[in-house]
């Protein structure tokens, strides 16, 4: 069957009712639900400096989700590495794998909104040299050995539970993000699933003599909403659909390439574009079938500053009348 997932960016813009902290709260409360009745694993992601409060903290949160689930895999998707020191990165990531259980999923991504680059003062013209370094040196210091960096010798405990690392994947939609997969001999996971990236990261890992390549494209709506009532649900959470899909486009750059960006103004392109389901539970059960097993079912319950509620109706009526049917 499809896998299923919760997906959390925690953002609540201007018209939203409930406040930040009610939507952390619901946040865990939710994974803790999903986790007791069969969903396999909560998404989050990190941006820094939007207004609506988009997530900044995912290392954070991964471990509060850690704290209230004990099955569930908890996938940061993605986490912005060349904004990070990689050494407090590899402790930090050290202590979240080591708290869950080895249940963490890193997708190691390049970052591409100026504002961030500029937020930390990091060249972003340096971001695929930062990134190439920094995920050089958390694989050195997960080995809990003194090594060389900066011209310092630096060591960092504890190690990670999962050895020889944490699952760290290599995220980005370019040739160039494929090779850095296979250069790193890491798994590669792009935002886009164009089978020819797989074609390209698997050649690039024949040639570095890395033999266990492993690619995941990503298939699948990026939001669904389970209602009894369509139209109902539809009046409720449009423009919060319009506003993360609205704000998420005018973010991309040239070249930027993603399973999620639609370009839709407007409810009719928002259904028409696939990303965003709103679905009765049969309805649901049907698309979902037609994914097959590499395909993803994404709840995402506070989806563009959808009221907690509202969120908790449809999770509840998947739970209950789809996920037994898949």
């Amino acid at each position: 069957m499809a896998h299923v997932s919760l997906r959390y960016d925690l953002r609540a813009p201007d018209f939203a009712a409930a406040s930040m902290a009610d939507r952390y709260r619901a946040c865990l409360e939710q994974c803790s639900f999903g986790d007791a009745n069969g969903i396999g694993m909560a998404v989050i992601s990190e941006h820094h400096g939007v207004e609506d409060g988009y997530l900044p903290s995912p290392l954070v949160l991964a471990a509060a989700i850690a704290s209230r689930t004990t099955k569930m895999s908890i996938s940061i998707s993605a986490l912005l590495v060349p904004l990070h020191d990689p050494l407090r990165l590899a402790e930090d990531i050290a202590v979240l794998d080591l708290l869950s259980g080895g249940r963490v999923v890193i997708i190691a991504g390049l970052g591409y909104r100026h504002e961030e680059f500029e937020m930390f003062g990091i060249d972003k013209a340096r971001r695929g040299r930062r990134l190439d370094e920094n995920l050089t040196v958390m694989k050195q210091a997960w080995t809990g050995e003194p090594f060389e960096y900066a011209g310092r010798t630096v060591r960092v405990t504890p190690r990670p539970m999962t050895q020889p690392h944490p699952m760290v994947l290599v995220g980005g939609s370019t040739e160039v993000a494929a090779k850095r997969a296979a250069r790193h001999r890491l798994p590669f996971m792009p935002a886009i699933g164009d089978p020819a990236l797989a074609d390209l990261y698997r050649a690039a890992c024949a040639a570095e003599g890395f033999e266990h390549p492993l690619v995941v494209l990503p298939s699948g709506p990026g939001f669904v909403h389970v209602t009894e009532d369509p139209e109902r649900a539809w009046a409720k959470i449009e423009r919060c659909a319009l506003y993360e899909a609205m704000s998420y486009a005018s973010w991309q750059t040239p070249g930027q390439r993603s399973n999620v960006h639609t370009e839709a103004t407007n409810r009719a392109e928002l259904e028409a574009s696939g990303v965003y389901w709103v679905v009765t539970p049969d309805e649901c059960v049907e698309r979902a079938k037609t994914l097959g097993s590499r395909g993803g079912v994404v709840l995402h319950p506070l989806m563009g500053g959808m009221e907690p509620d509202d969120g908790w109706e449809s999770l509840e009526l998947f739970v209950n009348q789809v996920l037994p049917r898949l």
